[in-house]
């Protein structure tokens, strides 16, 4: 398994600097992982850096907390996209699941997914694990894939928690072979990694993504080793 692969090489933080997106593309691009993910303010530089490179740049819409409204999460996506993101991991309305409103869950997901998918670009849908029931966290699952959405993901880092093994089993029982799941939140180390792509995880959002590649290199020179 090519874990670098699958790992979304993630820098959100409110104080991140150029300097700093700029080690987070070298980095990403050494090691071949599947995108950076930063803030809409980076991703001009972010694309620049990447391009002619296997990453992808992802951004986020409406993060972190879902609450923008749905047209300005439209026009957070199609900036985006002009300005070289290939990916928009876009926050839902928790408040308005959490309510009962469907209706206005799945239109606000649904305009976010047309206008990305207009541009050739992939739509993740971040439902916050950590502040939802497990019959919220079904809702929130459907009402993404009912409007085809490309994955659906845990959790922005921001929240009270982070991925579980059980929300990401969860996550995959409910959209099948309907979308892909993104563990993003709390994963640190290669034992995590592993876990959230054994419970049904195809790609994982971490900013240890260096460390993690670290540790698989450091374990097959250890088996490569005479006297291991």
């Amino acid at each position: 398994m090519n874990i670098a692969s699958l790992i979304d090489h993630t820098l959100l933080k409110p104080e991140a600097t150029p300097q700093q997106i700029a080690q987070l593309c070298a980095e990403a691009r050494d090691h071949r992982f599947a995108a950076v993910c930063v803030n809409p303010v980076h991703v001009v530089q972010a694309a620049t850096l990447l391009a002619g490179s296997a990453t992808a740049v992802c951004t986020v819409i409406g993060f972190p907390l879902g609450a923008a409204t749905t047209a300005v999460k439209v026009f957070e996506t199609r900036r985006a996209i002009a300005d070289g993101a290939r990916e928009v991991d876009m926050v839902i309305s928790v408040g308005h699941l959490k309510s009962g409103d469907d209706t206005y869950v799945r239109e606000d997901i649904r305009q976010v997914v047309a206008e990305a998918h207009a541009h050739g670009a992939i739509c993740k849908v971040i439902i916050e694990t950590a502040l939802l029931t497990d019959a919220e966290k079904r809702r929130a699952c459907l009402l993404a894939v009912e409007v085809e959405a490309d994955f659906v993901k845990t959790s922005t880092g921001f929240a009270s928690g982070g991925a579980t093994v059980a929300d990401v089993a969860l996550m995959r029982e409910v959209v099948g072979e309907r979308a892909a799941v993104k563990a993003a939140g709390g994963i640190r180390t290669l034992a995590d990694a592993r876990a959230m792509i054994t419970a049904g995880a195809s790609r994982i959002g971490t900013s240890a993504g260096v460390a993690i590649v670290r540790e698989i290199a450091d374990a097959t020179t250890a088996d490569t080793t005479p006297g291991y």
